[in-house]
């Protein structure tokens, strides 16, 4: 079976899983869409596609069996409707919104359709993972730390709370749900955040400087008891640590993008993907595609929880309180 992708957005992350899906043996990428029409040429010519302004257009353009949503947390919404009113099979890059309403409505319409998703919480599909797991039943976990210590990414629409969410949302959404999956689910979540003073000089902060916080600490408390903080920045000038690392008697536990390590009496031990995660959950998702897979390692209503633990931690910096996410997630009809 050939399976022919719809990709609607045409920007990096795009480009990334076009790279990957245009290497998987029958899979072909027919459509590209993107309001800059530009972008969409470009990356259509790499995957030797048909460009396309207009999501509808790429969607009518010829028979498709998945589509692909990547694009700016902002402008989730309509294409995701747009898909979901065809039926196909979608896969929805992170963060699946700016804000948490968007993410629960198109959660319940891909319930009501019966849909097969997937997201871009690539984490979820390292090798290394049933290690982790296994070292956890033995030594269960009671402290957790996640770090996402960064610069700021050179597109303006990052800057602003209401088109990309904030650090804690587009960035630290990654060790959000990995603790969730390790750890179980959130049960309530109270955070801090701090912006430069305007009248503080920054280096790469001359242009817009926006809304979003430069710092962000929190701490989460999950069903099983354990707790955990999270901290964020985006001032540095490269990317220092995104990880999580999880404390349990006698053991430290360090996963990363790159792989994990394992500290106990015995000295370090590290390990490492025998695959890219990044390639690993493109394929799974062509896998669901064709009836070879049940389901993704994170299809959207898992998605949409990791989302809402990371939209409520920006939601209690802003507000001060701290967020239930029984509160948060109930009108929406999801349950435990």
């Amino acid at each position: 079976m050939t399976v022919r992708v719809a990709m609607l957005g045409a920007g990096g992350v795009a480009r990334r899983h076009v790279e990957v899906l245009s290497a998987l043996d029958g899979v072909e990428v027919v459509a590209v869409a993107d309001p800059v029409r530009a972008s969409a040429d470009a990356l259509a010519d790499l995957a030797g596609a048909r460009a396309f302004s207009d999501v509808e257009e790429a969607l009518e353009a010829g028979p498709l069996d998945a589509a692909y949503v990547c694009v700016p947390p902002f402008a989730h919404g309509d294409p995701e409707r747009a898909v979901i009113a065809r039926g196909l099979p979608m896969f929805v890059e992170k963060p699946v919104g700016a804000d948490l309403a968007v993410a629960r409505e198109l959660a319940g319409l891909v319930a009501e359709e019966g849909l097969a998703t997937a997201t871009g919480y690539h984490w979820r599909c390292s090798d290394v993972l049933p290690e982790v797991r296994a070292r956890l039943a033995v030594a269960p976990a009671y402290l957790a730390a996640g770090y996402w210590l960064d610069k700021r990414p050179p597109v303006g629409w990052w800057a602003h709370t209401d088109r990309s969410g904030g650090q804690v949302v587009e960035q630290l959404t990654h060790v959000v749900d990995l603790a969730r999956l390790l750890l179980g689910e959130v049960t309530e979540v109270y955070a801090a955040g701090v912006r430069v003073p305007e009248s503080q000089p920054v280096r790469d902060f001359e242009g817009d400087r926006g809304d979003v916080d430069d710092a962000t600490v929190a701490t989460l408390r999950f069903a099983s008891g354990v707790v955990a903080s999270l901290t964020a920045t985006s001032l540095l000038d490269a990317k220092h640590r995104a990880a999580l690392h999880l404390f349990s008697r006698g053991l430290v536990t360090e996963i990363d993008e790159t792989g994990a390590a394992f500290v106990d009496a015995d000295g370090r031990t590290g390990r490492t993907p025998t695959e890219d995660p990044k390639l690993v959950v493109d394929r799974e998702f062509v896998e669901v595609v064709r009836g070879e897979r049940e389901a993704a390692s994170a299809p959207y209503a898992d998605a949409l929880r990791s989302h809402a633990v990371a939209w409520s931690v920006a939601e209690s910096a802003r507000t001060g309180a701290p967020v239930r996410l029984d509160d948060v997630l109930a009108p929406a009809g999801v349950t435990r």
